[in-house]
């Protein structure tokens, strides 16, 4: 038994030093009599020597502050619930709210909500709260900025998670209404002569407003994609066609 549990604890903390978003962190399990009998992702852990406490009940949890978003370099990978992430998926990360617990997540700067579960632990940078995936952080508005300011609210499990709740999830996140931004001018004129010549190949090109620093800015943002996936597929042909940086947003 001892042995066993050995074993249990060692490959539980190859998990967390492989598979936490953050990435490149030093990782360990703190192992006790009183934590013995836990599920692994309720065991409290340290990161680069910071204790974190998961937490045993989601309810009432609310929280504000910096959410980030990772995305490609981790598609594939493992979770740290042993999941593989996928990006187009909406999933998040947290030091220590319940593994599979479902959040809303509300981008304070533009009112955009989206509900993501938690299925990674992290992210382990200073400041920040939740670590996003692509699709949620399109779905927020966030994937240019890098980061955003946001509200977090624990909402509870799936139906099939011991009878309990209060959210059921769609069955694809894939679906939306997208568009391709490729590229941002501060002179009104530029912006409207690269729409116009957008707009005559791919059908649908448009000028959104926005002020940056107190700055006018005049973003180009081109199609109309009911696929996140296609979308970001645009944008990669979109970078590789002489547009470098293109990204997907959503509608609002």
């Amino acid at each position: 038994m001892l042995l066993s549990r050995l074993q249990q604890s060692f490959c539980l903390l190859l998990v967390l030093l492989l598979t936490s978003c953050g990435g490149g962190h030093t990782t360990r399990v703190i192992e006790s009599p009183e934590t013995r009998e836990l599920k692994g992702w309720q065991k409290p852990y340290e990161v680069d020597g910071r204790r974190y406490q998961p937490l045993r009940d989601h309810r009432g949890f609310q929280q504000r502050g910096i959410a980030s978003w990772y995305g490609r370099k981790f598609h594939g990978r493992k979770t740290s619930n042993g999941e593989t992430y996928d990006m187009y998926a909406m999933t998040a990360a947290h030091k220590t709210l319940p593994l599979g617990v479902f959040v809303r997540v509300t981008n304070l700067q533009n009112g955009r909500s989206v509900l993501v579960r938690i299925n990674d632990r992290g992210p382990f940078v200073a400041g920040r709260i939740i670590d996003l995936s692509y699709a949620a952080a399109t779905k927020l508005g966030i994937v240019d900025a890098g980061t955003a300011r946001v509200l977090v609210q624990a909402l509870g499990y799936r139906q099939s998670d011991q009878g309990q709740v209060s959210y059921r999830p769609p069955t694809s996140y894939d679906a939306g209404s997208f568009a391709v931004q490729v590229g941002a001018f501060s002179v009104p004129g530029n912006a409207a002569r690269l729409v116009a010549r957008l707009r005559g190949r791919y059908g649908k090109a448009a000028v959104q407003t926005a002020t940056v620093n107190g700055q006018q800015v005049y973003r180009v943002r081109v199609g109309d994609y009911r696929s996140l996936q296609r979308a970001e597929q645009a944008a990669r042909d979109f970078s590789s066609a002489g547009f470098p940086g293109s990204f997907v947003v959503a509608f609002d």
